[in-house]
């Protein structure tokens, strides 16, 4: 028998079952991760929130694996056929491919050529042909000629028992193992174009006569592969070696399938009867019927991969530095609608609207400056937020007109991401927000707030169209909406809430509160006023105890104690007040809140004489780190990247250029990073560092400022390939005349080529 669920967790995380077995149980009582990897650390051992979510889906998976164990042996036993050595099989089956193989045999299934055989009583003709290969196939057949069973001359006999042999080879669980490891192992994946779609398929020509190992596939190029299949602009199929081969050579799945039967060709009556049943087997049920599973399996794998990256990209976009509370002027550029402007005060309050006409065809640059000075003046602007989308360059030239003008109000004007702006401008949640306010101006509105604090203003948006992932249109949405929800609901309870100024949306992802809970907390702070303390959402209508639980540690609330504003859970304040106690009796003072925040007062105390049954050494010094520094924020500090002046087009550039950037993307074979041209350009993984680069998310991550040097610049087809490497010398090229990517087969890893970086681009774009 398999361990334990908890113990093969624990083996598989590296850690002891007992913490797994502590973790597994306080997510069966319904407590959050957030909760248990922030608040439970005695419990768990310490496990953090990537230990937690992973032991969260790997628990699913393993209850689900025996959920189905129970009902195959259930069906099994029903059906009489199951053997002691079959129940040992199926009790150590590690994985659902397995227990599926084993159950194969047995599985109901539609009326089959080989289950008619069987009943036509041809059973005993297949067992004597395999096991005396001397026996002469028509002749042992005539035996078995019965009109009356379907079975008109030795022929049908011989059909029918082939049948029945084909069914069998195909389902033995050991056989299908050991071929499903060949083709994982030495598969190669061969794609060509579809006939006649050579120039609609134009974007995948990098495809057209392709192949790679099947294990050494990268993630984005898989996905890549299928979606030109699914587009009917490629033909994909998994091969053997030698079945690519210009020389004729043994098939070593037919060989394999032979050896596990113990058929051989010595030249006997029936030796070729059973070749070809060997061959047919491996062409009709097993090579279709393996290759559908293996490119499933790679697909899989390709999504996981896909929405880990979009995962991650997500994690530091909303993670990003806030601007803070500062006055805003959000613009949302545009040409022939005009740029919409919205000004918003330190908290996100809409002060004001307008429309401008600065571009073509109006071309009202100076009234658009005169309306623009005035807003910023009435309001005191101090930060201009630029939308990236059409006209964004344009439109920073304007913002940066804008503060020559009116140098005493000190703006900085920054070009942040509006992807997702129209999707929240459309939202239920800004109609009832702003119900009189035309749906363009809404999204001025989130570029305004997306600034301030990106976190509090991303979540109101469905994460998958925030627009930071790789092929996220081509993997499984459940899958994606599920990890990106977790995501987001990790960085809200990171950085902590605010419960007297946080929106709806931003309630709804602390922990333990659903929109429902979140909806009544706005509704009873708009009835009865700012909350003075944590304690008085008790108050509010269906948030019991247990919600108020796992909710109440990431709440902020700026009132009567001073302890309501950190990170310590109100059912740790009595150790904190036992602190707090005893530094007012050290240092003589009887102000408890003069004393959070003071730095240095706290690392001097031994976190060990606080500890007692309920609270650990963990909790503890969790607690006097944020009593030191309370409601610290793990976000960076806010810090803007300056577009070089001149450089507004991809055709201002030049190899060799030096400029600055913000990534906007990260991905397994480079980062995406924005220079103020419109369209993103690629520094290759090669190219990110002078060493050997393993992951790029460890060099950078979306949201940094970064210095770049342009490499390469395709024009025509807006591919710009950089470089971080700044002392690398750039070869001039031509901005118009790039050479297209020759395909090449049993394609390796990525050159460092600018070339390559330039057809990865394109790889990427096609999944954005």
């Amino acid at each position: 028998m398999l361990p334990a669920i908890e113990q093969r967790l624990a083996a598989e995380m590296n850690v002891r079952p007992q913490q797994v077995i502590a973790a597994v149980a306080l997510l069966d009582e319904g407590a959050t991760v957030p909760f248990i990897s922030r608040y439970r650390k005695e419990a768990t051992g310490g496990l953090d929130d990537t230990q937690m979510r992973h032991l969260e889906e790997r628990l699913g998976y393993m209850r689900e694996l025996e959920l189905r164990r129970s009902a195959i042996l259930a069906s099994i036993t029903e059906q009489g056929k199951l053997t002691p050595a079959l129940q040992h099989e199926i009790a150590l089956a590690e994985s659902k491919q397995t227990l599926e193989d084993l159950y194969l045999p047995y599985k109901q299934k539609r009326r089959t050529k080989a289950q008619i055989a069987r009943e036509a009583g041809l059973t005993p003709l297949a067992d004597a042909l395999l096991n005396d290969p001397t026996l002469q196939p028509e002749t042992a057949a005539a035996a078995y000629i019965d009109a009356d069973k379907g079975v008109i001359d030795a022929k049908a006999a011989l059909d029918g028992a082939r049948q029945i042999l084909m069914e069998r080879f195909a389902e033995d669980a050991a056989l299908l193992a050991r071929l499903r490891d060949l083709l994982s192992a030495d598969g190669i994946l061969v794609a060509t174009v579809a006939e006649g779609k050579e120039t609609e398929g134009e974007k995948f020509r990098d495809y057209f006569d392709y192949s790679e190992p099947l294990k050494a596939i990268p993630p984005h190029r898989a996905l890549a592969l299928f979606r030109g299949r699914n587009e009917e602009m490629l033909r994909v199929a998994l091969k053997l070696p030698q079945e690519l081969s210009e020389t004729p050579q043994s098939h070593p799945a037919e060989q394999m399938i032979a050896q596990q039967f113990g058929i051989s060709n010595k030249q006997r009556a029936a030796d070729q009867w059973l070749a070809d049943t060997v061959r047919w087997t491996w062409r009709i049920k097993l090579a279709l019927h393996l290759e559908l599973e293996l490119l499933g399996d790679l697909r899989e794998r390709a999504e996981a991969e896909a929405i880990r990256v979009f995962a991650r990209n997500l994690h530091d976009l909303l993670l990003a530095a806030p601007a803070g509370l500062r006055t805003t002027m959000g613009l949302d550029p545009g040409i022939r609608t005009g740029v919409k402007v919205a000004v918003v005060d330190g908290t996100g309050k809409l002060l004001d609207t307008a429309t401008v006409y600065p571009h073509a065809p109006r071309n009202d640059w100076d009234g658009t400056l005169h309306t623009l000075a005035a807003l910023a003046q009435k309001h005191n602007v101090e930060l201009i937020s630029i939308g990236n989308g059409t006209a964004s360059r344009e439109t920073d030239q304007l913002a940066a007109d804008l503060i020559a003008r009116l140098p005493q109000l000190n703006m900085t004007k920054v070009v942040v991401s509006e992807a997702g702006a129209s999707v929240y401008s459309a939202s239920e949640f800004a109609a009832h927000e702003f119900p009189q306010l035309d749906v363009s101006l809404r999204g001025a509105v989130s570029i305004a707030r997306r600034l301030q604090d990106p976190l509090a203003e991303l979540v109101k948006i469905d994460p998958k169209s925030i627009g930071v992932g790789q092929y996220q249109h081509d993997v499984s949405q459940s899958k994606l909406a599920k990890s990106l929800d977790a995501v987001v609901e990790d960085c809200v309870n990171a950085v902590g809430v605010d419960v007297n100024s946080a929106s709806i949306p931003l309630l709804a992802r602390v922990s333990g509160l659903s929109a429902g809970l979140a909806e009544s907390i706005v509704s009873y702070r708009d009835q009865h006023g700012r909350f003075a303390s944590r304690a008085a959402l008790m108050k509010v209508p269906r948030l019991g105890a247990k919600t108020f639980e796992q909710a109440a540690g990431f709440l902020r609330v700026r009132g009567d104690n001073p302890l309501d504003v950190c990170a310590v859970h109100p059912e740790a304040y009595p150790v904190a007040e036992r602190i707090l106690h005893d530094l007012m009796q050290r240092l003589q003072t009887g102000n408890p809140a003069a004393l959070i925040g003071q730095p240095g007062v706290f690392s001097q105390i031994d976190a060990k004489a606080y500890t007692n049954e309920d609270f650990g050494l963990p909790t503890v010094q969790d607690i006097l780190r944020e009593l030191e520094k309370p409601g610290r924020d793990p976000r960076p500090a806010f810090k803007t990247a300056t577009f070089k002046a001149g450089i507004a087009a991809i055709g201002d550039l030049q190899p060799g250029m030096v400029l600055e950037g913000v990534v906007t993307n990260v991905t397994n074979f480079g980062a995406f990073v924005d220079i103020g041209v419109h369209q993103d350009g690629l520094v290759h993984i090669s190219a990110l560092a002078d060493t050997f680069v393993k992951d790029p998310h460890s060099i950078v991550k979306a949201g940094d400022v970064v210095k770049v040097k342009v490499q390469e610049v395709d024009a025509q087809r807006k591919r710009i390939a950089l470089t971080m490497r700044l002392q690398d010398t750039v070869a001039p090229r031509a901005t118009s005349s790039a050479k297209p990517v020759k395909p090449t087969r049993q394609a390796a890893a990525p050159a460092a080529s600018g070339a390559m970086a330039d057809a990865l681009a394109r790889a990427m774009k096609n999944g954005r």
